[in-house]
Formats: structure tokens, C-alpha cells, sequence
């Protein structure tokens, strides 16, 4: 039998009171202490080796001319002073914003009006749809940027079989810069739409149906009932989706680098594939860095314009 151990305490003008705790109690008291203590540690390492530490050096790299190997030598801001005159740098952060407004609203509404349709109680198989919609968010970039360069090949692409099939001509999906941005973007809409998906999903549910039922009491159609009371319900919701989907197309690669590898030419590369191509193919990696630092400030300033215009609007 566990020996016990008595923790008293004692109140002004009362005898002690005395707790017994044994030690089994005692070591399970200790594990729920230590153990969410493991569990941030664990995370915060994590952080740092992954996050900080890259980020560190990148900034580091930014005033240096390193070139992947050799010796680091300190050249101050000249990295930054070229890349404000490179008009590639300036090229491809312009495709960038072109591919984020396109592709944004497209991923917003794709997304909201899935999870409109599998939260209706009239559409049957709700569940198996959930599912089969949530596949593409599973897949690789790189595996659905290949099935979508499979469909719409220029020479041996699935739609063009179709379309010469029946007469017509076949649409030149790679060879056109904006024919071939316009694939990336409904791929990247097809991939992205399901984790939105799941989170527009749970913030309709919260909608108590009672303001829904006044609203249609009060003689609200359904076009009126979802602009008057589900948007403002939801509308910390696509806050999240709308900020989270433009810092993710910002820093979009692996699906146009699949599909397109930035061209034609290099008329679609964006702006992580131009940091890509000068740090590791032409190993310019001070000067990369420098890119990327730019990239980040871009991507904090359009994140405060979005959390400012959000309290604004709240």
C-alpha cells in the first residue's frame, strides 16, 4: 500500500485541515503539469529550427552576395538597390497580384457555395460529397498540377481530344500566356476549395436557424436571407479564407511549376518561382534572399490592409 502524504493548510482561528494525496495522485498531478510543458516545448523547437532559424539566415543572406558556396561578403543594401531596378523582379510580382485577384474570388465562391449546397437538408449523399470533394486537398500540388497538365495538354491534353473530336479546333492551353495562366487558376481552385469548404461548413452550422426562420417570417426570400443574415454570420469565416487564400496564392509554386513551369516563356513565372530560379539555378542566393525579405513585407502589408479593413468593417 502507497504511503500517503498530508499537504495541510490552515486558516486564522481554525485548526489545519489536513488532504491527503498519495503517490500515485501525486505522480499523475506531476504528468498533467510536465506533459502539456513537453508538447510546447516539442512545438517551440520545432518553430524555431524550421522558421526562425531560415528566416534568420535568409535576412543574413539578404546583405551578403553569397552564392550557395564560399565565403559570406557583407555588401550592404546593394542586393535590395538592384532589385528595386530589375524589372523580371517587378514582372513577375505583378503576374503575382494578377493571379491572386483571379484566383482568390474564384476559391471564395467555389467554396462558399459547396458548403452552402452540402449543409442544405434537401441535397442527399452530403457525406459521400464531402468526401469526394475533400480528395484534391489530400493530392500533392505536384500531382494535381500533373493531372491538370494532362487534361489540358496542348498536343496530347484530354480537352483538346475532345474538342478536335467534334470539329473544332484545338486551344493553344501552353503556348498562350493567358490561356495557361487561366489553367492554373481553376486548378488551384479545385485543390484549394475543400479545406474552405470545410471551414465554411462548420461556421454555417453556428448560424442559429432562428434568425434564419425570422428572417423568412418577416417575408425575406432566400437570396435576402443569405445576404442579410449567412454572410454577416459567417463573416468572421471568410475573413480567415479570404486572408489565408491570398497569402497562400502569393506564395504559389508548386502548382504553376507542374503545369507550366512559368511559361510560356517566362510571361506566368511568379513571384516565389523568380526567388526559385535566381537562388538555385542561377545561385544567386544573397540576391534571392533580398527577394524574399521583399516578399514578406508585401505579404505583412496586405495582411494589415486586411485586418484593418476587417475591425472597419466589424
Amino acid at each position: 500500500m502507497a504511503n500517503p502524504t498530508i499537504s495541510t493548510t490552515a486558516a486564522p482561528g481554525k485548526p489545519p485541515t489536513g488532504v491527503f494525496r498519495t503517490k500515485s495522485q501525486q505522480k499523475r498531478r506531476n504528468r498533467y503539469v510536465i506533459a502539456p510543458l513537453v508538447l510546447v516545448g516539442v512545438n517551440a523547437v520545432l518553430f524555431l529550427v524550421f522558421f526562425v532559424w531560415p528566416g534568420a539566415l535568409g535576412m543574413l543572406y539578404s546583405f551578403t552576395d553569397y552564392r550557395g558556396v564560399g565565403k559570406l561578403h557583407f555588401i550592404g543594401l546593394a542586393n535590395f538597390q538592384k532589385l528595386l531596378a530589375d524589372s523580371t523582379f517587378y514582372a513577375a510580382l505583378g503576374r503575382t497580384f494578377v493571379y491572386t485577384v483571379l484566383s482568390v474570388p474564384l476559391v471564395y465562391v467555389c467554396s462558399l457555395g459547396v458548403a452552402s449546397l452540402l449543409v442544405s437538408r434537401a441535397v442527399r449523399g452530403r457525406t459521400a460529397a464531402k468526401m469526394v470533394i475533400f480528395l484534391p486537398w489530400l493530392i500533392s500540388p505536384i500531382v494535381v498540377g500533373v493531372i491538370w497538365k494532362w487534361l489540358f495538354g496542348q498536343d496530347f491534353g484530354f480537352v483538346n481530344f475532345l474538342i478536335t473530336g467534334a470539329g473544332g479546333s484545338a486551344l493553344p492551353w501552353s503556348s498562350n500566356g493567358n490561356l495557361a495562366l487561366a489553367v492554373v487558376i481553376f486548378a488551384s481552385a479545385w485543390g484549394g476549395t475543400a479545406f474552405n469548404m470545410l471551414l465554411f461548413i462548420a461556421a454555417l452550422k453556428n448560424i442559429p436557424e432562428a434568425l434564419l426562420e425570422a428572417a423568412e417570417l418577416d417575408g425575406a426570400n432566400a437570396w435576402q436571407r443569405f445576404l442579410h443574415v449567412t454572410l454577416p454570420g459567417i463573416a468572421p469565416t471568410s475573413f480567415m479564407v479570404i486572408l489565408l487564400s491570398t497569402i497562400h496564392a502569393m506564395k504559389e509554386f508548386a502548382m504553376i511549376q507542374a503545369l507550366t513551369n512559368g511559361g510560356p516563356g517566362t510571361e506566368n513565372t511568379l513571384i516565389v518561382q523568380y526567388i526559385y530560379k535566381t537562388g538555385f539555378e542561377q545561385s544567386k542566393v544573397g540576391y534571392a534572399s533580398a527577394a524574399s525579405m521583399v516578399l514578406m513585407v508585401v505579404l505583412l502589408a496586405i495582411a494589415l490592409i486586411q485586418l484593418r479593413f476587417n475591425r472597419k468593417k466589424g
